[in-house]
């Protein structure tokens, strides 16, 4: 039995990707993230586009000299200055591409370029040849390949092949083309175009029509052996190719494709954060692959298949993506197979009678809320096992104070049924933070913050900020929410509402 075809990951974060909006990196930023795609496994990682800025030219020039384990490519134009730039950059790379590219598409030459189809020709001919006389690496791109005439396509590729370009990337570059498009324009250069075999078929699809993954399986169905790609698919406008689909597409139905990548899987979920972290561009919860939700199940006849046997609606292992498991949603859509998996989980051991019991309550609370968590489970049964244990904590006034050179200050006087307590302390990074040291220290409970979100509930200068928290005791979650038009009486009311939480647990 043959080993599978390979399959090249280009990563173009760096470079395409931080032309997002707002998507700007650092260097020390780029060098994490470069760090994190050699972990990846990633083969070519594109750096930046070297003549654009003296920041990116020191950035591909610092990754080139630091990052080993993947090659360091750098993107130009078919123009000298471009090509020296950029070899100047990738030249202390352990492994060195360039990438030039030029537009060759009819509505390209004629309003961009204003030259001829010959001069195209000639330009990128020359273009190549003086990349080919740095580095052995070179790849050529005609931009806009995918409007660009099949007859002339083909001439342009057959005349970089021969100049030295070892790898001919076929751009959809405005995301125009359709799977079956793509699919034929590769098909045609293999069977037209004399030398292809010289080089590597690349593709770089974008996803203005939401079809850059469906494009890239098709040109890699037809013989593609490079896929461009970013983590989360961020790029120019609607974004690139995802890298976490694709590479999980080629794996899941490698009985199709029949190749393969040399991407570690388990550090796509990691790398995913770390890149959301550093744009600053969040990924979508129903995201395919690392999206909170793509191993989430909430519907209760999902559930219960899922506790009878996983692949009755997963086609994936979380954990060959890099989440830790499966996660179960509790809805008001779940059921009692879900429930009673949960409430096992937690510790708890009911009759068929108390299980239907706490349904019937859970049903109703989901019915209100929208996140029915560890905390609120834990309370029901509690409560259909020993009843309610009052021991409400009110909060009665809070002072809080900081600013610059200044300790955060809180005092706190909180009621429990008769009793009132008053503390104030001096510490933490905030008001906030200071707020939450005396509620603890009252309360007699150690609370860990897992997640704070502060938000307008209404609307106008004087509106009310609700304040969540997500709060971690003895194992358990718990979501707190408090109101006011004070973020810092928010915040402690939040607080408070998961501890009262807690100790009606």
């Amino acid at each position: 039995m043959t080993d599978k075809r390979k399959i090249r990951i280009f990563d173009t974060t760096l470079r395409d990707g931080e032309q997002s909006p707002g998507a700007s990196m650092n260097l020390n930023e780029k060098m994490e993230v470069a760090q994190a795609l050699v972990a990846l496994g990633v083969d070519i990682i594109e750096a930046g586009f070297p003549i654009a800025s003296q920041g990116d030219f020191e950035a591909v020039r610092e990754i080139s000299k630091t990052i080993r384990g993947s090659t360091i490519c750098g993107l130009a134009r078919c123009n000298d200055d471009d090509i020296d730039r950029a070899w100047e950059a990738v030249q202390h790379a352990e492994r060195a591409r360039i990438h030039v590219f030029l537009a060759t598409s009819a509505i390209h030459r004629e309003f961009k370029l204003r030259m001829t189809p010959e001069e195209i020709v000639k330009r990128a001919v020359a273009g190549v040849k003086r990349a080919a006389g740095y580095c052995d690496d070179v790849e050529f791109s005609p931009e806009d390949a995918a409007r660009t005439e099949h007859d002339f396509l083909c001439e342009v590729v057959e005349a970089a092949i021969a100049a030295g370009a070892t790898t001919v990337n076929i751009p959809d570059t405005v995301g125009y083309a359709t799977p079956a498009r793509m699919g034929e324009t590769i098909r045609v250069l293999r069977d037209r175009v004399p030398n292809i075999d010289e080089a590597v078929i690349s593709v770089h699809c974008h996803n203005d029509l939401g079809m850059a993954v469906a494009n890239s399986l098709a040109s890699v169905e037809n013989g593609a052996g490079q896929v461009e790609c970013t983590i989360n698919g961020i790029g120019e406008r609607a974004g690139n190719c995802s890298l976490e689909e694709i590479v999980m597409a080629i794996r899941t139905r490698a009985d199709f494709y029949q190749c393969q990548t040399g991407i570690n899987t388990k550090r796509l979920v990691p790398t995913s954060r770390l890149v959301a972290s550093v744009t600053g561009i969040q990924v979508q919860r129903n995201k395919a692959i690392v999206g909170r939700n793509a191993f989430a199940h909430e519907a209760g006849i999902h559930q219960h298949g899922m506790l009878k046997e996983r692949t009755t609606y997963e086609i994936m292992r979380p954990e060959d993506v890099g989440f830790s498991r499966t996660e179960l949603v509790l809805g008001k859509h779940s059921g009692r197979a879900a429930l009673n998996d949960r409430v096992k989980a937690l510790g708890f051991h009911l009759s068929d009678e108390q299980v239907a019991k706490v349904l019937s309550e859970f049903k109703k609370l989901a019915d209100k809320k929208k996140d029915i968590y560890d905390g609120d489970l834990v309370a029901l049964v509690e409560q259909e096992l020993h009843g309610v244990r009052e021991e409400d904590w009110k909060l009665v006034s809070f002072e809080a104070s900081s600013g610059t050179d200044r300790v955060p200050r809180a005092r706190l006087t909180l009621r429990r049924g008769d009793e009132q307590f008053t503390e104030e302390l001096t510490t933490g990074d905030g008001p906030i933070d200071a707020a939450f040291s005396v509620i603890e220290k009252i309360t007699g409970r150690e609370l860990m913050c897992k997640d704070f979100e502060a938000r307008s509930a209404t609307i106008g200068r004087d509106a009310q900020g609700e304040a969540v928290v997500d709060i971690e005791h003895g194992g358990v979650m718990y979501r707190g929410r408090g109101v006011s038009t004070d973020t810092v009486e928010a915040t402690i009311k939040a607080t408070l509402n998961a501890v009262n939480q807690i100790s009606n647990s």
